[in-house]
C-alpha cells in the first residue's frame, strides 16, 4: 500500500482510480464550494456542481471500506437572492449512487464575524454531512464524550418518578429518556452540533478549517492505524490531525503549492516522513 502517508498532486477522481477498493477507513474533506476559490481551483458554478462532484464521489465509494464513513463539509451559496439547492441535489444524487445519508452535523463557528446584508444575517455554521456504505459502520462514541456540565448538579439532585424510568416522547416520536442513567457520570455523549472557532491563522490557504474539526471526526470514526483520506487536502489539516492521533493518511490536491504546504506541516508532526529523494508532492497523470 505505497499510497499511505503521501501527499499526491493530481485530481482525486483520476488519482483514486489507481487505489485498491475498500482501502480507506474515513474520508474527511471540504471541497471547493460552488463559485468559490476561483483563483486556486477555478470555481465550479452551482448549476454544474453536482455533475462535477459525482464522479469523484463514485471513487470515494469504491475506496471506502464497508465499515468506513465519509464526512463532507459543504455549504450552499446565495444566488439571485435565494439559497441555491445544489447541496440538497447532491445528497439525493449520492443516495442514487449507493450512499446512505446517515447523519448531519452542524459546525457552529463560535468566532464568526458579524455582517450586514439587506435580507439576511451572516451564517455562523456549516454542514458536515455523513455518508456510509452500509447501516453498520465503525463508530467510537466514547472517544468524543464531553463533561456532563453544571446542569447535572441540580437536575439529578431531586429526581421525579418519571425521571427514574424511560419517559417516552409525548408526541410518540419513538424517542425517550431516563434521566437517572446519568447519576454519578462525569462524561456524557455530545450532540450533533459542534462548537468550534474558525481557523484564525490562515496558514497560506484560502479556506483552512481548525484542526479540532477533523480531529473530532477522526476520533469518532477511526482507531490507531486506520487510514484517513482527504481528497482535497489543501493546507494538510486533516493529515496533521490523523498523524497526531496515530492514524495513516492520504492527501490529494490539484494545487502544487498547497501540496508542498501540507507536507511542510505534516513534517512538523513526523519529521522523517518525507525523506525520500523524490521531494514533495507526487504527481499522478492519466
Amino acid at each position: 500500500m505505497g499510497f499511505l502517508d503521501k501527499v499526491i498532486l493530481g485530481d482525486c477522481e483520476q488519482v483514486l482510480r489507481e487505489f485498491p477498493g475498500d482501502s480507506v477507513d474515513l474520508i474527511f474533506t471540504s471541497p471547493p464550494y460552488a463559485d468559490q476559490r476561483k483563483r486556486t481551483y477555478g470555481g465550479v458554478s452551482p448549476d454544474e456542481y453536482v455533475d462535477w462532484f459525482l464522479p469523484k464521489a463514485e471513487q470515494f465509494l469504491r475506496v471506502l471500506r464497508p465499515t468506513g464513513t465519509f464526512i463532507l463539509n459543504i455549504k450552499e451559496r446565495v444566488v439571485n437572492g435565494e439559497r441555491h439547492t445544489y447541496v440538497m441535489e447532491l445528497v439525493l444524487r449520492m443516495r442514487e449512487q449507493g450512499w446512505l445519508w446517515t447523519e448531519e452535523f452542524v459546525w457552529h463557528k463560535k468566532n464568526s464575524y458579524p455582517g450586514k446584508w439587506p435580507n439576511r444575517f451572516r451564517d455562523s455554521w456549516e454542514r458536515l454531512l455523513q455518508f456510509n456504505k452500509q447501516r453498520k459502520f465503525s463508530m467510537y462514541q466514547e472517544a468524543v464524550m464531553v463533561p456532563v456540565g453544571d446542569w447535572a448538579q441540580d437536575r439529578l439532585a431531586n429526581l421525579s418518578e418519571t425521571d427514574q424510568i424511560r419517559d417516552e416522547s409525548k408526541v410518540e416520536s419513538g424517542f425517550g429518556k431516563n434521566i437517572s442513567n446519568w447519576l454519578g457520570r462525569d462524561m456524557v455523549y455530545p450532540n450533533n452540533v459542534i462548537h468550534m472557532a474558525t481557523e484564525c491563522s490562515n496558514r497560506g490557504h484560502s479556506a483552512a478549517f481548525p484542526i479540532d474539526l477533523p480531529t473530532w471526526f477522526v476520533k469518532l470514526f477511526t482507531v490507531e492505524g486506520d487510514v484517513v483520506l482527504d481528497p482535497f487536502i489543501g493546507s494538510g489539516t486533516t493529515a496533521v490531525a490523523a498523524k497526531q492521533l496515530g492514524r495513516r493518511f492520504v492527501g490529494i490536491d490539484t494545487n502544487e503549492e498547497y501540496c508542498q504546504l501540507a507536507e511542510e506541516r505534516i513534517v512538523q508532526v513526523q519529521p522523517r516522513l518525507f525523506e525520500e529523494p523524490a521531494g514533495y508532492a507526487v504527481e499522478v497523470r492519466e
